[in-house]
Order: structure tokens, then C-alpha cells, then sequence
């Protein structure tokens, strides 16, 4: 909301305090009328289709009497009304609150009017209204004991029959409250007039009160599926307590709709409610702004209004009704605290301090009113109330509703700074791990080739599959993490299918034969030699449903199986399944064996290992390419997982292949000079050990500064780069050497790439790419084609 608007609001609220303040003037509306003397008025002049009268003045008063109408006078004495008992004086002594008395009047009325009527105020605590004799209004049950007496109270409008004069005789009892007699004036006016401006009152109590109940269920509704803020929760009970408010005091519009409800329970959910919304409201205040509110008082406060709570619940109206007293000068500080609160948090620049002043303001002005009407000072009109309560949870709704945006707001930008992290995180583990797992797979490789024992042979096997299963693990949580940021890349290329598979039951034959079960592939005879298609996706897809099946199956087979199931000139769909028969999974589970980090036995005692990754990632990758993983399985039978893709044909068969008779060169780097910089002096020799091999020659450069310094254009044929070094990291180093006018081809050797991250590699200048763990064969194919290019 802008300056000018908080002006206007704050100008509006000035106004309506300052309407409250003259809130006499308007409602005492008598006073341009006569008052009665001497237990006589005289309305004759009266036009009452213009204001009702207040019966105000002297009635005749007879205490510890119920005087009926018609009845030989006895002794009285002249009383002004409205007045409570307790400042009524009966033979020269003070009356007391509780007791039973009689008041009469004469009402003098015009001879011609319209239908007339009488607005009746409740009393403290029963009363009967005789009218010429003629009972026309009642109010619980008057009698000359407590046992006698039913108390009850309600505002009614009562017509009564037409008449020049009216002898009013009124019959009041009270014996359950701290308070007794007649405090508001009983009014008289047109019958039509009275039951619309009643109708009114009434429906704007039920608006208000349907709406603070709708907002403490809003608000609640926040608490419990939002973040749980307690000023949220706080606020919504405040409303739920303050609602009984609106519609139980005043007028008691809630006994208008409920009128067998009991005096008893009224009257206490009255004064529970009132001191239950203070407690709530303090509560509230202070969770809104807990670094400007001082906590001592603030729980002095809310324990007096517990307290105050708890004496009400466990004593009888007649005590707990003086405990008013106190509790609204506690209140009035109350209001003059939270007021400084919000200042403080204003001059803090707290969120919703300048709404929190302005509804401070509204509420003050409100509860003054309520009090100055409880003491029979002023009576407040409905409407005025009402604008004041819509400007008070108006202003509050704001501050809770900025409290909520900028909750949601941090929320964001957490998960953002959080996401933020969590990549840098990813990727500085993956060059972390990948950089010792580069020099245990190439370890392994360069032993393997140097005609070890069979035994030594069999254990290296052994370490090098762990190291690639390690590898894979690695891989699938940065590829979970890249198809999460939108970042997963596929790459069309002319692609064997059946060389992809026959590679891949290759790979993981000894897996199974040391599970002691059968692997087995199954191609269609009619599938096109090479393909379109992900060749890196779809070894990642049919690697992680193969290990998973290896991984769940003791006894039987795995097998995999491609068939066509539908073909044109130019397109094939395929259906590729891997299906095994382990241990199968229950139907209840089939339906979250896809999300992520999910097993099928997920308990500390699982006998299955694993990340629980694989099938996420597969099902995610192929949705990304249009197609669906599906599952069927039994459980103690086995499982099918299999997803049906459409590729474009390239060559539909195989061309005939020429047998060229030559044997593989064992240095195929014989006379080649290449410059190694990397920094991990293990990486160092396992790269040196698979050049010397191919019989290169190599140099090392731990940074790239030291590789800008040693590169001899006229000596090095070839730059291995590694991204991450010291000094001086190699895209800054590939760029200088660009900027020098230096042709040689750059390799990046790399242990972490993110998606996004090769197009930067290029256009620095880089010529080709090769991740650790590094691949001998791979890597080799990489050099070949930079120096047979160049």
C-alpha cells in the first residue's frame, strides 16, 4: 500500500474516532423531548416517524415489592432511569445489587399515530413489562428468591395495542449478578421503524461474525498446511473467541437464533470469550514481533487473562461478573502496550508495522466505545462498529498476508540458494570422487594388461567392476540431478542397437554367472542395422533395468528382448524388455518402485543394495523421449519391465563388409609428443601409463600456467587438459593459448561436466572432450582423431 493510501486510511480512522467520540450527540436523541416527572411523560407532541423516545426520568420505584397493575398505591419513591441499583438510594440508604423491585410510569401518546411499539433492553437480570395491566414482554422469570428467579436476557421489539395513555408497570429481579436493575433505556417508537433498524443490527452481527468465523478457519487453515507460523494460529483463535462476542453482547442477537440456550452458559461463554480473545490476541501480538515486545509483561498479561479464564469456568455468575472491573482498566493498558509495540516494530521497519498502528487504532477506538456503552456513558452506533471491525481485520488480514508472502518468498529463494548449493555440491563430489576412481580404473586397466597371474587377473576383475559400479552410482545421482534442473541433453546419432545390447549382455555376463544365473538376449532378425537414437541413454536405460534384474534374481534368468511391433519405410518401434525371474514385487509396491531412493525392502534390514536411483532415472529419461517404462510382475515369480520407442531408420541393413587383413599396431602413438596437465599426481600416472604404452611421449604440466610455459608448438602434438587446477584452471589456459594463435588440439580430461557446461568447452576452444574415469579405448580413439585430423 502506497504513503497516500495509508494517509487516507489513517484519515479515515481518525474520523471514525472521532465519530465514536460525539456518538451521544446522534444517540441521545431524547433529550429534544420531555423526560418523565414524577412517574409521568407527556409524548402527546411526539413524532415518532421521525426518532424513537428513551423513557428516561423519574419512575416511580418500590423496592423488596412486585407491585401488579391496578393495585392500591403503597409507599414509593421517584427513581431516574436507566440507573443500576447499586447507585440507587431507597429511604435515604444505598441499595443493594441483588434483590426485586417494581418501577411504574405514565406514558402520555398522540391521539393519531401509526403502529407503535417498544425496543426493550436486557436487565440485570429477569423482568416483566405490564402495559395497561397487560403482559407484553418478558425477559427469563422475576421472582422474590434466587430460586424463584430464571435470569435471561435479550433485546426485543414489542408492539402494543393503541392507546392515548399507557400505564407501564416493570417487575425486576436479580439475584445472579454482580450488577442489577436497568441500565439502557427502554425506547418507544414506530413498530415498522424499530423492527427494520432490529433486522439491521441483527444481520450485521451475523455478517460479522460469519466472516471473523470464516477468517479464524482461513487462518487456521494457514497454520496447518502452511509453515506453521503461531501468529497465524494465535490470530485465528482470537477471531474464533471474538466472533461469540458479536452476536453474544449487545443486542444478544445469538439468543434471537438460539433461544433455549440457557442464561447460565451464556453468561460464561460471554466472559471466556472476552477473556480468552485478550489471552489470544497478547499471544498473537507477541509472535507477530517477538524482537519488540517485552516478554515479561507480555506474559503477565496473558497469565491474568488464563487466570481470569479459569476463576470464571469454576465460580457462579455473581462472582465472576465483579471481576469486569479490573479487567477493563487491564485492558485499556493492554491496548496502550500493544499500541507500543507496534510503534517499536514500525521504527524496526518490521513486516506489517504500519498495518499493525492502524489496526491498534481501530480496535482502541472500538473498545472504548464497548466500554463506555458497558458503563452506560455513550451507546455506539451498530453501523459504526461494524466499519470499525472490518477496518481492524482488514489491517490485520494485510499483516498476516505479507507475513505469508514473504514467508513464501524466503521459502523460494531458500530452495533456490539451496539448489544453488546442492549443484556446486554435486559437482565438486563428482570431480572429487571421479578423480581417485580415474586412478583405481586406470590402475586397473594397465595391470590387467600386463599379463598378471590368473589369480591376480581374477582380483583385479573384481576391483575394476566395483570401480565401474561406483562409477554408475555417481553417474545416476548426477543425471537424476540434471533431469531434475531440465538440463538432461540427448544427442541423435547413427546407433546399432543390436551391438548396443550384444555389449551390454557381454558386460554383465560375469555379474550373473557369479549370481549363478543364466543371462540370455533375444533379438528380432529383421532389426535395422544402424538407427537413429541416444546410443549413451539408451546403454544407461537397458545397463540399470539388467543390473537391477541381476541384482533381484538368485536362481532362474535374466533375459533381454527386442522386437519390433511396428515398422514404415522410415521409422521403427521397438519393444525392449528385460524380464527375470527373482523375486518379484507386490502390487501395493509396483506403484512407487519409480520414485526416487525407493526399494522394495527400504527397512535397515534389506538384504539388496543400492541407491534405489536406477529405475527413477530410467523411467524419467524415457518419458523425456516420449515413452513409458512399464512393469508387470508377480511376486516369488519375476518381473518385466519393458517400454516400447520409436527410432528413425538410418540403413536398414548391413552394408557388406570389406576383410582387410592387417594387424593392429601396438604403438598406435608411436612418435607422438603430448602435453599432460594435470594437477593429481596419481591421475598423472595412470595417464603416462596408457600413453607410454600406445608409445607416445609425454610432458607434464600441474597447472595452466605451467602448461602455457612448457607447450612447444613444434614439439606437442596434442594438449590433455584437465578443467580444475590451481593457479591457473584450463579453460583460462585453453583461452590464452587460443589468444596466442596456438592450433593444437586441446582434449579436456574432465571429472565433473554439467550439461550446460560443453558448449563452454568449445567455444573456448577446446577440440574434444574425455571424462574420468578415463576409458583406454576411448580415450585413445580421441588422440587418434585429433592427429590424424591435424
Amino acid at each position: 500500500m502506497t504513503r497516500h493510501s495509508l494517509s487516507y486510511l489513517a484519515s479515515f480512522l481518525l474520523l471514525l474516532s472521532l465519530t465514536f467520540s460525539c456518538e451521544p450527540c446522534f444517540a441521545d436523541h431524547s433529550s429534544s423531548f420531555p423526560t418523565a416527572t414524577k412517574g409521568v411523560i407527556n409524548l402527546r407532541s411526539a413524532d415518532f416517524a421521525q426518532s424513537s423516545v428513551a423513557l428516561d426520568g423519574e419512575w416511580k420505584f418500590y423496592w423488596k415489592t412486585f407491585k401488579k397493575p391496578y393495585t392500591p398505591e403503597i409507599y414509593s419513591e421517584f427513581v431516574t432511569l436507566p440507573k443500576p441499583w447499586g447507585e440507587t438510594q431507597w429511604k435515604g440508604k444505598q441499595l443493594p445489587s441483588q434483590g426485586f423491585a417494581t418501577y411504574e410510569i405514565k406514558v402520555i401518546l398522540p391521539h393519531k399515530r401509526d403502529q407503535l411499539a417498544f425496543k426493550i433492553p436486557d436487565m440485570y437480570s429477569a423482568y416483566a413489562l405490564y402495559a395497561n395491566g397487560k403482559l407484553i414482554a418478558k425477559d427469563g422469570q422475576p421472582g422474590t428468591t434466587k430460586e424463584e428467579t430464571t435470569p435471561y436476557w435479550s433485546t426485543q421489539i414489542k408492539p402494543f395495542p393503541a392507546s392515548d395513555t399507557l400505564n407501564l408497570t416493570l417487575q425486576i429481579a436479580n439475584f445472579r449478578h454482580s450488577k442489577g436493575g436497568i441500565t439502557k433505556s427502554i425506547e418507544i417508537g414506530a413498530f415498522n421503524v424499530l423492527e427494520a433498524q432490529s433486522n439491521l443490527d441483527y444481520a450485521l452481527d451475523f455478517l460479522l461474525t460469519g466472516c471473523m468465523i470464516m477468517g479464524s478457519l482461513y487462518f487456521l487453515g494457514l497454520y496447518l498446511l502452511g509453515r506453521h507460523d503461531k501468529s497465524t494460529l494465535y490470530f485465528a483463535l482470537f477471531c474464533f473467541c471474538y466472533s461469540y462476542r458479536i452476536i453474544g453482547t449487545g443486542d444478544y442477537t445469538f439468543h434471537a437464533l438460539f433461544p433455549a440456550v440457557s442464561w447460565q452458559l451464556a453468561i460464561h461463554c460471554e466472559y471466556i470469550s472476552l477473556f480468552l480473545a485478550v489471552a489470544m490476541f497478547a499471544l498473537y501480538t507477541r509472535n507477530l514481533f517477538p524482537e519488540d515486545t517485552p516478554h515479561k509483561i507480555m506474559f503477565c498479561i496473558i497469565g491474568i487473562c488464563f487466570g481470569l479464564t479459569l476463576i470464571t469456568l469454576a465460580s457462579p455468575p455473581l462472582l465472576f461478573t465483579e471481576l469486569i472491573n479490573p479487567f477493563v482498566a487491564l485492558l485499556v493498558l493492554f491496548i496502550f502496550f500493544a499500541f507500543y509495540i507496534y510503534w517499536k516494530a514500525y521504527k524496526n521497519n518490521r513486516i506489517g508495522a504500519k498495518y499493525a498502528l492502524l489496526s491498534t487504532v481501530a480496535i482502541f477506538v472500538i473498545f472504548i466505545s464497548l466500554i463506555l456503552a458497558y458503563y452506560d456513558i455513550a451507546y455506539p452506533e451498530k453501523r459504526s462498529l461494524f466499519i470499525g471491525y472490518i477496518a481492524f481485520f482488514f489491517c490485520q488480514s494485510v499483516i498476516l498476508s505479507f507475513r505469508f508472502a514473504y514467508t513464501l518468498k524466503k521459502a523460494k529463494n531458500d530452495a533456490e540458494t539451496g539448489l544453488r548449493v546442492k549443484n556446486q555440491f554435486l559437482s565438486t563430489m563428482s570431480h572429487e570422487i571421479k578423480t581417485p576412481l580415474n586412478a583405481v580404473i586406470g590402475m586397473s586397466h594397465l595391470m590387467i594388461r600386463e599379463s598378471p597371474r590368473p589369480d591376480q587377473k581374477q582380483h583385479l576383475d573384481m576391483l575394476l567392476y566395483a570401480a565401474n559400479n561406483l562409477l554408475t552410482i555417481v553417474n545416476d545421482i548426477l543425471d537424476l540431478n540434471s533431469i531434475e534442473e531440465g538440463k538432461i541433453q540427448f544427442v541423435n546419432e547413427a546407433l546399432d542397437i543390436s551391438e548396443i545390447a550384444q555389449n551390454i549382455i557381454s558386460g554383465y555376463t560375469p555379474a550373473a554367472n557369479d549370481a549363478g544365473i543364466d543371462i540370455t538376449l533375444k533379438l528380432d532378425p529383421y532389426l535395422p542395422y544402424r538407427i537413429s537414437g541416444d546410443a549413451k541413454r539408451i546403454n544407461q536405460i537397458l545397463g540399470n533395468l539388467i543390473s537391477n534384474a541381476i541384482k533381484f534374481t538368485s536362481k532362474g534368468w535374466v533375459k533381454l528382448e527386442i522386437n519390433i511391433v511396428g515398422r514404415t519405410e522410415k521409422e521403427v518401434t521397438l519393444k525392449i524388455a528385460v524380464q527375470d525371474t527373482g523375486i518379484g514385487i507386490a502390487p501395493e509396491k509396483q506403484k512407487i518402485i519409480f520414485d526416487q531412493f525407493t526399494q522394495i525392502e527400504s527397512s535397515s534390514t534389506r538384504g539388496f543394495g543400492g541407491t534405489g536411483v536406477g529405475l527413477a532415472i530410467c523411467k524419467r529419461l524415457l518419458e523425456l523421449q516420449g515413452s513409458l517404462l512399464q512393469l508387470e510382475s508377480e511376486e516369488g515369480k519375476g518381473s518385466d519391465f519393458y517400454f516400447t520407442q520409436t527410432f528413425p531408420i538410418l540403413e536398414a541393413h548391413k552394408k557388406p563388409e570389406v576383410f582387410i587383413d592387417e594387424r593392429p599396431e601396438e604403438k598406435p602413438l608411436q612418435g607422438i609428443r603430448i602435453l599432460v596437465v594435470e594437477d593429481n599426481r596419481m591421475n598423472v600416472l595412470v595417464v603416462q601409463g596408457f600413453l607410454r604404452r600406445w608409445g607416445a611421449v609425454s610432458d607434464v604440466a600441474v597447472n595452466g600456467q605451467e602448461a602455457l610455459d612448457k607447450f612447444d608448438p613444434l614439439l606437442h602434438q596434442v594438449i590433455l587438459m584437465d578443467l580444475h587446477m590451481p593457479v591457473m584452471d584450463g579453460y583460462e589456459a585453453t583461452k590464452k593459448l587460443r589468444d596466442r594463435g596456438e592450433t593444437v588440439p586441446v582434449i579436456a580430461v574432465t571429472a565433473s561436466l554439467a550439461p550446460d557446461a560443453k558448449q563452454n568447452i568449445f567455444t573456448i576452444g577446446m577440440t574434444d572432450i574425455v571424462s574420468k574415469p578415463i576409458n583406454p579405448e576411448l580415450l585413445l580413439s580421441k588422440i587418434l582423431n585429433q592427429t590424424i585430423s591435424s
